[in-house]
């Protein structure tokens, strides 16, 4: 085998386990569906509901009581989330709350859910900022 090839198998390689990793579940992170992120959201009790998109998105419309910590801030804004809570976290289509988890769960975050689909299949109260 050439070195062209090994170069080309390894780059294949690494490119397939980034696109795997993106769609594998993970672990701690609970998917709800609209209506029972719906109902987590109304317990009212202990639960911290993040807003993962960018600001401009959360302006535009949002879930009340949802507070706005952008994936791209997530990693220096952690330490403002406590574990003690439980954690809900959505984006637009539910790729970056699943980034997100990742994130916190490094921060040792154990337990998460995130709405699955995302705000567009959110159909409970909307607020614009």
């Amino acid at each position: 085998m050439s070195f062209t090839t090994i170069l080309l198998l390894f780059a294949y390689a690494v490119i397939i386990w980034y696109l795997i990793s993106r769609f594998l579940p993970v672990k701690g992170l609970e998917n709800l569906k609209s209506d029972q992120f719906k109902e987590r959201v109304n317990q009212k009790s202990r639960v911290l509901l993040i807003d993962v998109r960018e600001p401009h998105e959360y302006k535009a419309g949002h879930i009340p009581s949802a507070v706005n910590i952008p994936l791209s801030a997530l990693d220096q804004r952690a330490k403002e989330i406590s574990s003690k809570n439980d954690i809900l976290l959505y984006c637009r289509s539910g790729m970056r709350s699943k980034r997100a988890a990742k994130i916190l769960k490094k921060h040792g975050v154990s337990q998460m859910a995130h709405l699955q689909g995302g705000f567009i299949t959110w159909s409970g109260p909307k607020k614009k900022k």
